[in-house]
């Protein structure tokens, strides 16, 4: 009887800790980041100091239609998936032409076959663009949209430093692109 009560207990404690393992897969679209300077976290130099950072998620193409198809023309998206993108700027910058204070922000976009509408909203911490307020918006602007000749599998973004304190915060998936201007 003792030798039932001990497996008993030993495989009741065994159960829990399989149970207290448990994790979430992987997601689909994987979390990423840009940093301006680009690859500033893997390269960054003494004295430099990062102007701003991108947290995003990257879904892929995967034989879809993206603009037009599985991402209206027309309505807000949180650009990419998950959680709206987090965009932080460590200083006072210029974005789209316009000024944006030293902070941390969301970022949507409005996508139309020739122009976007960009977003830099204060709303921040929640998933996708389902609680969108337009009230909220800091600042909005538009940026034409591109062509690109090759397909782009999985959704990036990617700051280019073009120098004299100015750089292109570039979008782009499946064969669309749009550059949005910085400068610092």
């Amino acid at each position: 009887m003792k030798f039932l009560v001990f497996f008993l207990i030993l495989l009741g404690s065994f159960s829990t800790l399989v149970h207290a393992q448990d994790f979430r897969g992987p997601d689909k679209s994987p979390m990423d980041v840009a940093y301006l300077p680009d690859n500033f976290a893997h390269d960054r130099k003494a004295g430099e100091e990062a102007i701003a950072k991108v947290y995003y998620s990257r879904p892929n193409k995967s034989d879809r239609v993206v603009f037009g198809g599985i991402v209206p023309f027309g309505k807000v998206w949180r650009v990419g998936a998950n959680e709206a993108v987090e965009f932080k700027a460590f200083k006072d910058l210029t974005i789209g032409g316009k000024a944006l204070k030293a902070g941390t922000y969301s970022l949507f976009a409005i996508p139309g076959e020739t122009e976007w509408t960009i977003i830099i909203s204060s709303d921040l911490d929640y998933w996708g663009a389902f609680k969108y307020e337009e009230s909220k918006d800091v600042t909005r602007f538009t940026v034409e949209s591109q062509s690109l000749p090759k397909t782009v599998e999985a959704f990036s973004i990617r700051f280019e430093d073009l120098g004299n304190n100015t750089a292109v915060m570039r979008l782009g998936w499946d064969q669309t692109m749009v550059e949005i201007p910085v400068s610092y």
